[in-house]
């Protein structure tokens, strides 16, 4: 039977076209949500690099030009030393330096100004007049007129300063100022955190020998031992109560501080302000004739004079 006209067409797609579209359009969706994701997924990962970027990242590696040394020897004079005496207290500290390339830097105590005070605070802005004129160097060492360098084979790095070794060497809850002082010194810090190394005799913290890591807060630190406050205060034993002071009741110093064993650094050459195991035995790296350099003393260059042979012998042997 024939019709005139062709069926009428309906709405309703064949089963088989609305499946195809069916899966045209899924394929689609499933496209354009890929992109979507990939899209979302790329800007959480840019968010997450600049986030970790501006606040977990640590410090851009500090640019040291060749050449810099990495320890700066510091003493400094005053006007009551003799010329002879003061020239063999240099050559002591370059013998040193120059076996191990550092540099030295010699000040006079006359250049700063330390008002009416004791001239033994010049020792604190000599300091950072060395970081100004070495602003590269990684460690200062400051090295008192009252103190000669015996052990020239000993370099800061490997004999202190290496965070293992230091580690090693570090006292920790140990009474900062001796004999009974409250305040202990860390029992948990590492040897990268570490900014401040001296030792301690039976009486007080000793600062005729010290290592400073150079840095903000060694600024900080030199800034708040040498306060007018504190020049003013009229201490006993002048910078050096003052810096008994700081350590115990500041603890942004105190948790940069380390104390080793007197030998190490700072051994004596008679017992009358350090105990018996903190004398001198050949070796050490430093002999210290404690208080020879005080105002009504000034004895150093007696006291010191039988062992420029024994401190010269020792860098003529290790040359």
């Amino acid at each position: 039977m024939h019709f005139a006209f062709p069926p009428r067409k309906t709405s309703r797609p064949p089963p088989y076209v609305a499946a195809a579209n069916a899966r045209s359009q899924g394929s689609f969706l499933t496209r354009r949500m890929a992109r979507q994701l990939a899209i979302y997924g790329l800007i959480a990962l840019g968010f997450l690099y600049i986030v970790k970027t501006w606040f977990f990242a640590g410090p851009a590696p500090e640019y040291i030009p060749a050449g810099t040394p990495p320890v700066v020897v510091v003493t400094t004079f005053d006007s009551r030393l003799s010329d002879s005496f003061k020239e063999k207290i240099r050559l002591n500290r370059e013998t040193y330096a120059a076996k191990h390339g550092y540099a030295t830097f010699f000040a006079n105590a006359s250049d700063y100004d330390v008002g009416n005070n004791p001239i033994t605070w010049a020792k604190i802005p000599s300091m950072r007049h060395a970081m100004t004129a070495f602003p590269h160097s990684t460690y200062f060492f400051y090295l008192d007129i009252n103190s000669l360098v015996m052990n020239q084979d000993l370099s800061i790095e490997q004999h202190i300063m290496q965070k293992s070794r230091l580690e090693q060497l570090m006292i920790v809850g140990l009474p900062v100022v001796p004999p009974d002082s409250v305040i202990k010194t860390f029992a948990h810090i590492s040897g990268d955190n570490v900014d401040f190394v001296l030792t301690q005799d039976t009486d007080n913290l000793c600062q005729n020998s010290f290592i400073i890591r150079r840095g903000d807060w060694a600024k900080y630190f030199l800034d708040a031992w040498f306060d007018p406050l504190y020049r003013s205060y009229n201490f006993q034993r002048a910078e050096g109560h003052a810096l008994e002071h700081i350590v115990q009741w500041h603890g942004t110093v105190l948790a940069k501080l380390a104390l080793v064993p007197q030998r190490i650094m700072n051994a004596y050459t008679r017992a009358e302000e350090g105990g018996t195991d903190a004398m001198y035995q050949e070796g050490d790296f430093i002999a210290a004739f404690p208080d020879c350099n005080d105002e009504k003393k000034n004895t150093c260059e007696d006291d010191m004079a039988p062992w420029w042979g024994v401190s010269q012998k020792s860098s003529d042997s290790s040359s």
